[in-house]
């Protein structure tokens, strides 16, 4: 185990990663994360209206953190639908850390609320859920691929933050006491620094049995309600800009916040971005389609199929499409090796 928490060494990692932490005094455990270049890269490849950015960059951080409490081999997936002008919105992170992330919006209806409500981007205040999403759900999925069963949990968008859904979701289902904090802010903004950043701090009073990833090998004390009243209070103070400052290292920030009660870090675990589509997967789709239908997703001559994750064009002209169904390698050198 690692030294308990203190100012970090010069050169260490501020970014793109959750620290794992325990209370030492309480046992309480948690995770703080910290997104600029992943969440940046996510929300600037489509063109997302500013709100829905930063309600996306706040489900990534969130997807992010929840998935670093679970000891899982596969994929995790945070996925909200609702009746509002953001119709859907999905974020996903794989057990070695690749985040990816997409939103599904009613371009007009989103317009007209951003109208109405103003720049909002930037604000203290998380977005209210219930404006921008409406009524609908919030959906927890693990995947741990085709011969094992999949885990779901669904709890209903109860706002008025996403932070409230998540603790709505623990109280309902799960019957852990939580507490998180969530911040994103854009680039052009005092906290912004030069990109999108987001980050998340988690606390969880779990029990025994809990199953969380990065446990600690020896016996805790049990968590009582006086310890738990002041980890939520602790917590609680940390500012947004303190959340999100690109110069204030992980470590110095929970030495800050829980230094009294003596905080032990673990090894922090690195994210990136990473999207999982490929060409090949592409092809299967338009091998199910059929030759004889394919003709009619033609635009100028082209099939044009694009990643709702990464915004990256697959193109199929003619002679493509030949090979394809022909099953040869269509071997177009415009999309080369893609990687997200």
């Amino acid at each position: 185990m690692s030294d308990p928490a203190a100012p970090a060494a010069f050169g260490a990692p501020r970014d793109d990663l959750v620290q794992p932490f325990i209370i030492e005094t309480s046992g309480v455990r948690g995770r703080l994360l910290r997104l600029g270049a992943p969440v940046d890269t996510i929300l600037t490849r489509p063109q997302y209206p500013r709100p829905v950015q930063r309600l996306l960059a706040e489900l990534l951080a969130l997807t992010g953190v929840l998935a670093s409490t679970l000891k899982y081999d596969g994929v995790f997936t945070l996925q909200i639908k609702g009746d509002g002008p953001v119709r859907t919105m999905v974020a996903d992170m794989t057990s070695q850390g690749a985040l990816r992330g997409y939103a599904g919006i009613d371009k007009q209806a989103v317009a007209a609320l951003e109208a109405e409500l103003g720049p909002v981007a930037d604000a203290e205040e998380p977005l209210d859920v219930r404006r921008w999403l409406g009524k609908g759900y919030m959906a927890f999925t693990v995947d741990q691929g085709p011969h094992t069963q999949r885990y779901q949990g669904l709890v209903e968008l109860s706002g008025p933050s996403l932070a409230d859904c998540l603790l709505h979701y623990f109280r309902q289902s799960q019957q852990i006491n939580a507490g998180i904090l969530l911040a994103a802010a854009p680039p052009d903004s005092a906290l912004g620094d030069s990109g999108w950043r987001a980050s998340a701090l988690l606390i969880e009073r779990v029990p025994e049995a809990g199953g969380v990833a990065d446990a600690p090998d020896d016996d805790l004390p049990e968590i009582s309600g006086e310890d738990w009243n002041r980890a939520l209070i602790l917590t609680a103070s940390c500012t947004r800009a303190e959340l999100l400052d690109p110069g204030l290292e992980p470590n110095t920030l929970l030495f800050r916040l829980f230094h009294e009660d003596g905080v032990r870090v673990f090894p922090p675990r690195p994210i990136t971005v990473g999207c999982r589509c490929s060409r090949a997967k592409v092809e299967g789709i338009l091998r199910s389609i059929g030759r004889e239908s394919v003709d009619d997703y033609k635009v100028d001559g082209e099939v044009v199929m694009t990643c709702e994750f990464c915004a990256y064009d697959f193109k199929f002209d003619e002679t493509a499409l030949e090979r394809l169904y022909a099953g040869q390698p269509t071997d177009d050198s415009r999309d080369g090796a893609h990687s997200a």
